[in-house]
């Protein structure tokens, strides 16, 4: 393993050829490689004052900020692993992640410190409490402010370097169908985000000027940082979505590169004054996540005007693994249909369709559950031994829950997760295959496709859309819309019109809360 290649090796090698050059611009302030690899040395002497050292976890509870990789980089140079805990909780789903990860420092912004009375705990692993520029927690003896904390110590770099199996990221899934569980990211897994698909995938080199738009809890965020910064570029930091700044930021810092979820893509959309924008800095937009509808994409392309590539993958594969390129973006020509797919896996991935009740491999172009591994399969599930060998299997297959196909040229094609898969009368329907189609209804702008209970069929295809706005939508057109592009069994019975659609922070609509009130009482009798 390179040592550029792990956390702490990048910041170390980039500041030493990058030292006076931007490395962050957030809110007003511009912080240079070199002054960020002083601060990130000081972090690491204030941990090691704590204790904190090979392994310890060091939890972090803010929106994006430069001191999120101040302390993810200044932990990194000792060793110790970083939590970013989702600040969109509730106070006792904090907590719970802050105890299971058993936190031994925790870093928290001043607007949330409320939160810690609330939480389920009182953090009994957590022995130091940092309150980031503020006076520290009345009456809690373990809290310090920020900058108290940092003083007094000298800038020294312990040096770590590490193992290829130390684990330097632990990332919580989103928790759509279940308690959030902590995906541990290796060196390893790092090496290949910095070496391999910064440059090969996201063609990032050092004149790159990398927007970090998605929360940092979430592998779309601190992933992408630490890709579009892996050369020596420069990061220009959104504190928390606003479609506005967004653009503001790009016209002003000249943002050439950015990750986007499909959410956003709608929102900028919908930006006052977008088609004026002056956004030629912009090179590619990644996006991904979540599915996005032809549509939108298509009036992405023509309002915003760069290149475009799609990119799938898991927090537990470290992120992308497969590339949809901006070449294959095709609008109205003949590989139009590619709008369509996940795209190829990329370099070192092998991918598989695994048929869900048989177990063997799918022909190509029949829906099965896709199966990956590569260098990018996580190391497991942080102290969950029996859900990482029923994720990750010993030979190195990573059963990713995604149902699609492979066509004939190796292209990906996303159906739905297979539990959300619909069993209607034996007939197994996917999601989003509804969903694609609802999408096109000129109407619709948004929609989500569920099973819920029927006496005859065990279960049947309900629909949720959110309607354009001045626009009506009735519910027996959009049934007959579907029933002119579908076959019946996979069109929807009944009809929602609803406002919004709720969403994790990734831009995934959240299947289990829209289907719980109709299955309470009731044992589901679906994959």
């Amino acid at each position: 393993m390179e040592g550029r290649h792990t956390v702490a090796g990048m910041l170390r090698a980039n500041a030493e050829t990058f030292g006076d050059r931007p490395m962050f611009k957030s809110e007003g302030r511009v912080v240079t490689w070199g002054v960020h690899y002083r601060r990130a040395r000081l972090v690491s002497q204030a941990l090691a004052a704590e204790g904190t050292g090979l392994g310890g976890r060091v939890a972090f509870l803010d929106r994006n900020s430069v001191e999120y990789f101040e302390i993810l980089f200044g932990g990194a140079c000792l060793g110790a692993v970083n939590v970013a805990v989702n600040w969109r909780l509730s106070p006792p789903e904090m907590g719970a992640i802050i105890d299971d990860a058993r936190a031994e420092v925790l870093v928290i912004h001043p607007g949330l410190v409320p939160c810690l009375e609330a939480m389920s705990s009182d953090l009994p692993t957590v022995r130091r409490i940092v309150v980031i520029g503020s006076q520290p927690v009345g009456g809690d003896a373990r809290s310090v402010g920020y900058d108290d904390w940092l003083g007094g110590h000298e800038p020294n770099d312990p040096g770590y370097l590490g193992g290829p199996d130390d684990v330097s990221l632990q990332l919580y899934t989103s928790g759509t169908t279940g308690l959030p569980k902590g995906v541990m990211l290796a060196n390893r897994n790092i090496e290949v985000i910095l070496s391999q698909a910064a440059k090969e995938a996201f063609r990032i080199d050092e004149s790159a000027v990398s927007l970090v738009a998605m929360p940092l809890f979430h592998i779309g965020g601190s992933g992408w940082a630490l890709a579009g910064m892996s050369r020596g570029g420069t990061s220009v930091i959104l504190r928390e979505m606003d479609p506005v700044e967004l653009v503001r930021l790009v016209t002003t810092e000249r943002v050439t590169h950015a990750f986007l979820v499909p959410a956003v893509l709608m929102a900028l959309l919908a930006v006052p004054g977008i088609e004026a924008a002056d956004l030629s800095s912009l090179e590619t937009i990644f996006y991904g996540a979540s599915p996005i509808a032809e549509e939108v994409l298509v009036r992405c392309l023509e309002v915003i005007g760069c290149h475009f590539a799609q990119v799938y993958g898991m927090t537990e594969t470290s992120g992308a693994i497969v590339l949809l390129e901006a070449a294959d973006h095709d609008p109205g020509g003949s590989r139009q249909h590619l709008l369509r797919a996940a795209g190829k896996p990329m370099r070192g991935v092998e991918l598989r369709i695994v048929d869900p009740d048989g177990g063997g491999d799918s022909p190509k172009g029949t829906v099965g559950e896709v199966w990956t591994r590569s260098a990018y399969n996580m190391l497991g599930y942080w102290d969950k031994p029996q859900e990482t060998a029923a994720t990750l299997r010993t030979d190195g297959w990573l059963r990713t829950g995604d149902a699609g196909y492979l066509d004939e040229d190796g292209y990906l094609f996303l159906h739905d997760r297979i539990k959300d898969m619909i069993v209607s009368g034996a007939e197994n329907i996917y999601p989003a295959e509804v969903e694609n189609v609802l999408l096109a209804h000129p109407a619709i702008v948004d929609a989500a496709v569920i099973g819920v209970p029927d006496e005859k069929w065990g279960e049947t295809v309900k629909a949720l859309v959110v309607g354009r706005p001045g626009t009506d939508v009735a519910p027996h057109e959009v049934i007959e819309f579907c029933r002119a592009h579908l076959a019946h069994y996979k069109c929807p019975t009944s009809v929602d019109v609803v406002a919004t659609l709720p969403r994790n922070p990734s831009g995934k609509i959240l299947k289990r809360e829209l289907r719980d009130p109709y299955w309470q009482g009731r044992e589901r009798r679906i994959h």
